[in-house]
């Protein structure tokens, strides 16, 4: 009896330091990013100033690199976004996804935000901010141009450039001119869909007396590490599809410790050369910037960091081929630049009709793609005919119960068997309790006598596995799910369950700590785990039985800073899965113990049974 306390407190013990390591190490700092993620508006920075232009190392006989333009508010405190945007003469941007404008100074576009996108769940709340001009506390912007050594002047973050309208909007395109004196015309022509995806084709004319030679170049530029969400399940930070290379995907951390790059100390980074297809960009959650270039024409790609000051600078990039213009010619770019929300069906729809290679990789759908996206598609079929994301959720669990419905029933057979024979495989493990040999001999021919598999019982728990982490993925990931409302306290599924056992669910009028987050819908998952292992048979090992006792409890605490829509599955598919049990076992003519096994739980031990269970 002595042993059996002693294993019963250390599993005790051992259960402790999970749910408490876990809620210190991961539960607390998961809120605290997401408060911090929220008030930065996803998009946070740290620094103001210009911002070079540092394109991949061209072919033998090209620039090393553009030379660098002095930026409006450099080196100088940060101001506001507001009067940072008002520093320049602007193109307003207006179309049905987005407001914002270009600067006509530098021909950036350095100011968008999303139009139907929020910081909370409230339309009141102040929306997304995507992208925003130097001189601001959270530079990060779009540049477009050419880059040559034998050209003269070309347009760089100080060029004026005169526009033929005042607002870009869907169908009505903007024409930017600016001459350089020296028999070159540049025309850049900016067009916008009505969505998130730009059009920008740079002309140049030359007028001169000599041939000239150019590339044009497209970049995103990100000054500051912005607050990441720091999970392995999600990607954040520079981003691309390169040609043959495929899917590169660098963290912000990671581009950091690349080797030198073009030869400047202060500038790490990598390359790609002569490469045909894809787009590089800068990837948040659940925004992105990105430039695309010529889908039919090599390129060189490179991503860098580099240091400005205390301020680390990052920047995707790519430069086309070589073009050489003639005395009375001209020549022309054209280049393309995705600024807004990751959209699953806007993503692709890009992809598809722009011929944009692997441009829904764009999105992390993760290794498992195979699960996550068919995931994906179905919840949002159901979504779309039932108008509740939580709804599809149930819906798409109930149809996954009844697609594994063989393999579970087998599984579930097989346990109703185990349970029967019980009391046979406790005469067995009393009978040879001293040879451990004899008595797993014994076990198996009762094993192969019942025609019985005992591991089985672990078929659905290894199937439930890549569907629970698909559907984590899934809403973990797209921004579909953001915001996207169930019943009730439920208003988005995509985050925790706001309510919490430690003020009565918002009855006593304080916040409950972040430390241990105990909603109502946690709680309700780890009722139904508890039932639902409560209809299975105790293992016969005494440490096994109550860390299983105590699995439900630590599964409560650790889904308590899960997506609500998780642990609203989670619950469910556990309803589901006990319903199914109960009715396997009664047409197997086994008992359901539930009700003993639970009044076993709550009821102390006789001593006479103690003793014939040590005995």
């Amino acid at each position: 009896m002595g042993n059996d306390k002693t294993n019963m407190f250390v599993a005790i013990a051992l259960s402790l330091a999970v749910l408490l390591g876990w809620n210190y190490f991961v539960a607390a700092p998961m809120h605290e990013r997401q408060k911090q993620a929220a008030a930065q508006n996803q998009v946070p920075g740290q620094s103001p100033g210009g911002d070079p232009v540092l394109s991949p190392s061209p072919k033998e006989g090209g620039p090393a690199a553009p030379a660098p333009g002095t930026v409006p508010g450099a080196n100088q405190a940060p101001v506001s976004r507001e009067e940072a945007v008002a520093r320049s003469a602007r193109l307003r941007i207006d179309t049905p996804a987005l407001f914002g404008s270009v600067a006509l100074k530098g021909g950036r576009i350095d100011d968008v935000l999303l139009k139907n996108y929020h910081e909370t769940v409230s339309d009141e709340s102040p929306r997304i901010v995507l992208l925003s001009p130097t001189g601001s506390a959270n530079p990060y912007y779009a540049e477009f141009g050419w880059v040559g050594s034998d050209a003269g002047k070309l347009p760089n973050a100080d060029t004026v450039w005169k526009a033929d309208a005042e607002v870009l909007s869907p169908g009505k395109p903007v024409t930017l001119t600016w001459e350089n004196g020296e028999g070159l015309t540049f025309k850049r022509i900016l067009a916008v869909d009505d969505k998130f995806m730009f059009t920008v084709r740079d002309e140049v004319d030359n007028t001169g007396s000599k041939p000239v030679t150019l590339y044009p170049y497209s970049l995103v530029s990100r000054w500051g590490k912005p607050q990441t969400q720091g999970y392995y399940v999600l990607h954040e930070g520079l981003i691309g599809a390169l040609g043959a290379d495929g899917l590169q995907e660098y963290t912000y951390d990671k581009i950091g410790k690349e080797p030198v790059f073009g030869g400047n100390a202060n500038t790490r980074g990598k390359a790609w050369d002569n490469v045909t297809g894809g787009f590089v960009g800068i990837t948040d959650k659940y925004w992105a910037a990105a430039v695309i270039p010529d889908q039919d024409k090599p390129f060189n790609g490179a991503y860098t960091e580099r240091s400005e000051g205390a301020t680390k600078v990052y920047q995707t990039s790519v430069r086309g081929e070589a073009v050489s213009i003639a005395p009375g010619a001209s020549s022309t770019a054209t280049q393309r630049l995705f600024a807004g929300a990751k959209e699953v069906n806007q993503i692709n729809g890009y992809q598809k009709d722009l011929n944009i290679k692997q441009f829904d990789l764009m999105i992390d759908w993760g290794w498992f793609w195979f699960l996550t996206k068919p995931m994906f598609k179905a919840l949002d079929f159901f979504f779309h005919w039932l108008g509740n994301f939580g709804v599809a959720i149930l819906l798409v669990t109930a149809i996954l119960k009844l697609f594994f419905l063989p393999i579970a029933n087998r599984s579930y057979v097989s346990m109703a068997k185990m349970k029967a024979v019980q009391p046979e495989m406790t005469s067995i493990r009393e009978r040879y309790k001293d040879d451990k040999m004899k008595q797993q001999q014994a076990m198996m021919e009762l094993y192969k006598k019942e025609k019985i598999n005992p591991v089985a019982g672990c078929w659905p728990v290894l199937i439930q596995i890549p569907v629970f982490f698909s559907l984590y993925k899934v809403l973990f990931i797209t921004i579909e799910m953001r915001h996207a409302p169930f019943f009730g306290w439920i208003q988005d599924l995509a985050a925790p369950d706001p309510t919490s056992l430690l003020n009565l669910f918002g009855l006593l009028p304080f916040a409950a700590p972040d430390f241990v987050h105990l909603g109502v819908w946690p709680l309700i998952m780890g009722v139904t785990m508890f039932v639902q292992m409560k209809m299975n048979p105790a293992p016969p090992d005494p440490v096994q039985a109550q860390v299983f006792t105590f699995m439900p409890i630590i599964f409560t605490f650790m889904l308590g800073s899960f997506p609500a829509g998780l642990v609203i599955y989670w619950a469910w598919n556990n309803t589901l899965s006990v319903l199914q049990q109960y009715v396997i076992m009664r047409r197997n003519g086994v008992k359901v113990e539930l009700w003993d096994n639970l009044r076993g739980t709550f009821t102390k031990k006789s001593p006479e049974k103690g003793a014939a269970a040590k005995s």
